[in-house]
């Protein structure tokens, strides 16, 4: 079932996931709002302000000169006004209009802000594409150009740019006023552009001697501390309000409520952060985009409160540290880690070029700042953003506040309170990787970022997708799309009667969650001649358990998955989806693989089910299936087997897949 957000029926069933406190706090939000209508005050006068959180000499020196190039070749394609977001080319950027989609060609309405119907594409376009270009992440871009180069064209660019969107967007009035995620994330790059340009003549002009710019800064640290993200709502987006309410109110501590923002911000990060991250260190959403995102706004606060002498609760840096340690476990041989749950390519600080690995910098910074453990996979390629926040970051052992930890002396496997359980072959070069998805549907009552995914495995070969997460591909405007990449079967797992294991309510609403546990987890034959086994189960079909075990036999490169239905008969669909680079020759229930890694030819078998009735299907749209998308707004075709019969409990489904050479 497709729902939009929006209609009375959506508001009755989200008001439904909220607990009594979270609707008193929103009741609270709604009088706020109506008084702001017509009470928007200018910020208070600042006189002597200064900027005292400057990068230290030596850090610009230590970026590698590979990232440099890198960032300098990035800053000048925005320089010519060349970029893309989420699959759209746009080259307007020499001099944005900040209210314009260019999918769309909609323009965003004017008006106060808590007005403006931002989930409705119809009246305001792709709200992800408008909303990107104003996190101002591009602007850091071209900040680090200048540091790097000297040269003052990038930081005359960003001062244009920056006095053309404060000019355009006055405090509460326009699209860029309705998510206080965009407001936190656009407070931290603000504070790094200050940061990058500290060297140029006019910063301190643009900044702490522009009343202007003093006013945005005061209004978007007011709108934080009145909006917090409640209850129900309070994921990624809470973290990325309280980490940039932190890093503005420590670098620009110049407002009479700067030290009172900077202690709440402080605290709420401490609780949001471990409320937010399971004690094996994986982030409560289950959608690993997240975990990245959110360590990066974790970092980034913590590095702005050592740059201002400010205390940073013990507790942020154990979380921190936990959740680098976890990242590393997971990743694979090429540290990709899991594509598990929605993913929409959100960063907290963009100081890169492209083609810098987002996974590589996260682990290198976690080296820098945390120190790398023996178990960790090597760390390969460079960086700017490391060398520039292990600048400010005070290591972990000399931190003074830090608390011993317990790290992992070997590699995990298994996340018990996550319910993901890593199977791997021990070959370096040729490694087998099999995530299995045995935990909590999502997190929150909503599980706003969660895949109907229950029990899907994840296969890939020397880093190549087998069997493949086919990803997100877009939040809003196209709901049959969004409906189909969330889906139960747009992964790699059962489906019983033609529907979801979990039920949605909306784009970001889950109204009944399927339960996962899993029996077994016996990852101790990851050896040359070892099996590895997991077995689980969830109840999202009422009067049915599917279960599901998979086994991994390093020797023979063999996975063998079985599916048993317990319950009456029922219809069953099976699906299997492959990455985007593997051929499939399907004859019957036998599919050929075939795919090529690093110049050499490579290829595997899949046996499937014979009792079910198997089809290849590939770029489908009505309705969607046989899709692959690598990043939020980009799709392409792919190979989707569906394997179709019935289940009467009395036997299993067993499928094998065997890699060649």
């Amino acid at each position: 079932m497709t729902v939009s957000s929006g209609s009375p029926g959506w508001y009755l069933r989200r008001l439904s996931r909220m607990g009594p406190r979270e609707v008193g706090g929103r009741a609270g939000d709604a009088v706020r709002r109506r008084r702001w209508r017509s009470a928007r005050p200018h910020g208070p006068g600042v006189t002597g302000a200064r900027f005292t959180a400057v990068l230290p000499a030596e850090a610009i020196a230590a970026v590698p000169p590979d990232a440099a190039k890198r960032l300098i070749a990035e800053a000048d394609r925005l320089m010519a006004g060349h970029a893309e977001y989420f699959g759209v080319v746009r080259d307007d950027l020499a001099d944005p209009d900040w209210w314009y989609d260019p999918k769309t060609g909609r323009r965003a309405p004017w008006g106060y802000a808590f007005d403006v119907p931002y989930r409705n594409e119809d009246a305001v376009g792709d709200i992800k594409q408008i909303w990107e270009l104003s996190r101002h992440q591009y602007l850091t871009v071209l900040a680090a150009a200048y540091a790097i180069t000297g040269n003052e064209r990038y930081a005359e660019r960003v001062a244009e740019h920056l006095r053309s969107w404060w000019r355009g967007n006055a405090p509460l009035r326009g699209v860029h006023w309705t998510s206080g995620i965009e407001l936190g994330i656009r407070l931290l790059s603000w504070v790094w552009i200050r940061r990058l340009l500290d060297g140029w003549p006019g910063v301190a002009a643009l900044f702490e001697g522009n009343p202007v710019a003093l006013n945005q800064i005061w209004h978007h640290q007011r709108w934080l501390a009145a909006f917090p993200s409640r209850g129900s709502s309070a994921n990624n987006h809470v973290i990325a309000e309280a980490a940039g309410q932190a890093a503005a109110a420590c670098a620009f501590g110049w407002f009479p409520s700067s030290a009172r923002w900077r202690a709440d911000a402080l605290r709420s990060l401490e609780r949001q952060l471990r409320a937010n991250t399971f004690g094996s260190g994986l982030n409560r959403e289950l959608a690993t985009e997240y975990h990245g995102l959110v360590l990066e706004l974790g970092l980034a606060a913590v590095a702005e409160a050592d740059a201002a002498g400010v205390p940073v609760p013990a507790s942020i840096r154990l979380v921190l540290l936990r959740m680098t340690d976890a990242l590393a476990a997971v990743v694979d041989n090429r540290l990709r880690p899991p594509r598990q749950g929605d993913a929409d390519d959100g960063h907290g600080l963009v100081v890169d070029g492209a083609g810098t690995d987002r996974w590589a910098s996260l682990l290198a910074t976690g080296d820098a700042v945390f120190g790398r453990l023996a178990w960790w996979p090597t760390v390969t390629g460079s960086d700017v953003r490391t060398p520039l926040l292990a600048s400010l970051i005070r290591p972990y052992s000399k931190s003074g506040t830090a608390p011993a930890a317990s790290r992992p002396a070997g590699r995990p496997d298994h996340f018990a309170d996550a319910g993901m359980t890593i199977l791997r072959s021990p070959q370096e070069r040729a490694e087998i990787w099999c995530r299995c998805d045995g935990g909590p549907h999502g997190f929150l009552s909503i599980a706003a970022h969660a895949h109907a995914d229950a029990l899907s495995v994840e296969v890939r070969h020397d880093g190549v997708d087998v069997l493949a997460d086919p990803g997100t591909f877009c939040y809003h405007g196209q709901p049959e799309w969004r409906q189909y990449f969330r889906s139960t079967l747009g992964h790699n797992t059962l489906r019983l009667d033609g529907v979801d294991q979990s039920v949605s309510g909306g784009p970001f609403l889950w109204t009944r969650h399927a339960r996962s546990r899993v029996l077994v987890a016996d990852t101790s034959g990851d050896s040359d001649r070892g099996t590895a086994r997991w077995y689980a189960e969830h109840d999202g079909y009422q009067g049915s358990a599917h279960r599901r075990r998979v086994e991994l036999r390093a020797a023979s490169q063999e996975l063998t998955v079985v599916d048993e239905v317990r319950g009456p008969r029922r219809t069953v669909q099976l699906a299997f989806h492959l990455g985007p680079t593997i051929a499939a020759d399907l004859a019957g229930n036998r599919a050929v693989l075939t795919w090529t890694r690093d110049g050499e030819d490579r290829s595997a078998a899949l046996d499937l089910p014979g009792q079910l009735s198997w089809r290849a299907h590939r770029g489908e749209s009505d309705p969607p299936l046989g899709w692959y998308s690598a990043g939020f707004g980009r799709k392409e075709p792919t190979t989707a087997l569906i394997g179709t019969g019935f289940a009467d409990g009395t036997q299993g489904f067993t499928t094998v897949l065997r890699f060649h050479g």
